[in-house]
């Protein structure tokens, strides 16, 4: 039996070089029946660690079930300033479940579709790096006890957006632990392992505060002596995560096989030959799967991707900062000119704001109408001409309305730039707030909460992004302007960020491996007509045969359905994502692959979401 070997070295740097306190898979790799399908990496995993969750603490909801995901209040800490690892994670799985699923009672969670039944089993997480990489990404494997020993199955999966890495437990723990799979997850580089740079505290291996000096630090960066703020892993590692995350998927599902021989030694050896890999993600998960599926060597059985953030080079093909920062200067202004706009934001409120940028626009000649409703009109056309439906405009409103393509903009420039802690592309910088958005230390409890709490991009979790170039009557214009320059002007940094946007095409899928994607029409923040179209036509240009569910009337966050608007309007994409993997699964049991198509959802109204409303493909 394989053991998960114990260390505890001194320093980040000792952590790194340790090769004693490792956990080698190269083992496998040398073996000559391996050669076809089980020809592992050498990867490093570090800091492993093994926790039991039975008896009202199980591997899906934490003992919550749907009635506890359903409470507005996040679950309390006994001690605010120094909760347990138990209480970190049951609220970690708490924020995470309500970032990404609609649960509220009408929108068929738990009854229509999905499933929280309680499933008990062990949880293995380690660190893993990935060549080239100077800081690990989170890997984290879930055995249920019900593993199904008859049908061997690992559902491999990459956290939506910039989550920690419980980040896509509603999409594939909910799916594949029900069912007997060991559940893999990476945080591909970003999540939640934020760094108080005044205070020098950061978190360990089991989400508590811990210095950076700690043997199991997550992310230690390097960062001058007296620096000041908030420094997290997406902006501040220098890695440029995104062009790695396929191999962050692939180094998951390789402790996944590890964690069954682990757990199950009596069935083992896991293989990549003797075991299926299903890979599934949304919006940056989605990509991240992607971005596994061209991966050589035929270890993945079959990849669903939901709602990808995914670029290559293809006509229409457009990557997430240029249509992210173009949006940020356009979009409130030309959503003065879109009628039926979704609440929130409410437009009596926003409305003095987006008429301030339609001002902007034209102060600096981008914009030539006498009035703002002309000014609006133009922004509109503009953003029309670029790729932008009616219906992603309608649904982006969100996206304008909470300020997330500024803070979206903000933390992918210095990522792609690579920049570091005090380099921050166009001045802007991270810290805990006042009410002032003056930056100032964070309070214990404040800091306690981030790893549980935060989504991985500030603002949020009492984390904010400093602009000292904000000024009225529009706030963010001069950062946005510098921002869209690293995307379309000229000069060092704009070449740097350009480069590091580069490294994130993506290429078609490995030959024979079967592909679905399934993408919201309504999607406001990453297009289909940027993103998930231009793929499609790309691998199938390649002779590859993609799958492609595109269904009406779904937006790109399912969370966001608990706005009352928003849940009488659009429908949710995870049923097509479940469904998807029910058809995928199927088809490798024999069944046919599931058929392109266009899905006629049908929104629900004031009702609860009905069987109906889906218009699921059969």
């Amino acid at each position: 039996m394989r053991q998960f070997p114990h260390s505890n070295p001194t320093t980040p740097r000792a952590r790194l070089v340790a090769t004693a306190a490792t956990l080698a898979l190269a083992v496998l790799a040398g073996c000559a029946s391996a050669a076809a399908r089980d020809a592992r990496e050498t990867v490093m995993f570090e800091q492993p660690r093994s926790s039991l969750h039975r008896d009202g603490d199980d591997l899906l909801t934490a003992g919550l079930g749907l009635d506890g995901l359903r409470q507005m209040v996040p679950p309390a800490f006994a001690d605010a300033a120094a909760p347990t690892a138990a209480e970190l994670r049951r609220r970690a799985l708490w924020s995470n479940w309500r970032g990404i699923a609609d649960l509220g009672p009408a929108g068929g969670y738990g009854t229509l579709y999905g499933s929280v039944a309680a499933v008990p089993g062990r949880e293995f997480s380690a660190y893993a790096t990935v060549p080239g990489a100077t800081h690990p990404h989170r890997v984290l494997a879930q055995v249920p006890d019900a593993f199904d020993a008859a049908k061997r199955c690992v559902v491999v999966t990459a956290s939506s957006g910039s989550r920690g890495i419980y980040g896509s437990i509603a999409v594939a723990g909910a799916w594949g632990l029900p069912r007997g799979c060991a559940v893999a997850y990476t945080d591909k580089g970003a999540g939640s392992d934020y760094f108080d740079l005044d205070a020098g505290l950061g978190f360990g291996a089991d989400g508590r505060v811990a210095a950076r000096d700690a043997g199991d630090i997550a992310f230690a960066p390097d960062a001058a002596q007296g620096a000041t703020g908030v420094a997290f892993k997406h902006a501040h590692s220098q890695d440029n995560p995104e062009a790695d995350w396929g191999r962050h998927v692939k180094q998951a599902a390789e402790f996944a096989l590890h964690a069954l021989d682990e757990a199950l030694p009596a069935q083992a050896p896991f293989t990549f030959d003797n075991t299926r890999v299903i890979a599934v993600g949304i919006s940056n998960g989605g990509g991240a799967v992607l971005r596994a599926a061209e991966l050589e060597g035929d270890w993945l059985d079959a990849v669903v991707a939901g709602e990808p953030n995914v670029y290559v080079d293809a006509p229409g093909a457009r990557a997430l900062y240029d249509y992210t920062t173009e949006a940020a200067l356009l979009m409130p202004c030309a959503l003065l000119a879109v009628d039926q706009l979704p609440q929130p934001p409410l437009l009596d409120q926003v409305r003095p704001l987006y008429a301030a940028r339609c001002a902007s626009l034209a102060a600096q000649g981008l914009l030539d109408g006498a009035d703002t409703a002309a000014q609006a009109g133009q922004a509109r056309e503009r953003l029309a001409d670029s790729g932008w439906t009616d219906e992603a405009l309608r649904a982006g409103a969100l996206s304008a309305g909470f300020d997330l393509w500024r803070a979206v903009a903000a933390t992918y420039a210095s990522a792609y730039g690579r920049y570091g802690v005090g380099e921050g592309p166009c001045g802007l910088s991270y810290a805990a707030q006042g009410s002032d958005f003056r930056p100032r230390a964070a309070t214990a409890a404040e800091r306690a909460a981030w790893w549980s709490d935060a989504s991985g991009i500030p603002p949020g979790s009492g984390v904010g992004l400093v602009d000292v170039g904000l000024a009225p009557p529009d706030l963010a214009w001069t950062g946005l302007q510098c921002l869209r320059g690293l995307s379309t002007g000229q000069g060092p940094d704009a070449d740097r960020v350009r480069a590091g946007i580069a490294a994130t095409r993506a290429a078609p899928p490995r030959a024979g491996l079967p592909v679905v994607v399934v993408h919201g029409l309504d999607d406001g923040l990453i297009p289909v007509a940027f993103s998930s179209a231009p793929y499609v036509a790309h691998a199938r240009a390649a002779g590859r045969d993609v799958r492609y569910w595109q269904v009406r009337n779904v937006q790109h966050f399912d969370g966001f359905l608990a706005f009352p608007d928003y849940g009488a309007r659009y429908l949710p994409l995870l049923p097509y994502v479940y469904e998807a993997l029910d058809r995928v699964d199927a088809h490798l049991d024999g069944a046919a692959l599931p058929v392109d198509a266009v899905i006629e959802a049908t929104p629900r109204g004031a009702a609860a979401l009905g069987v109906s409303h889906l218009a699921m493909p059969r």
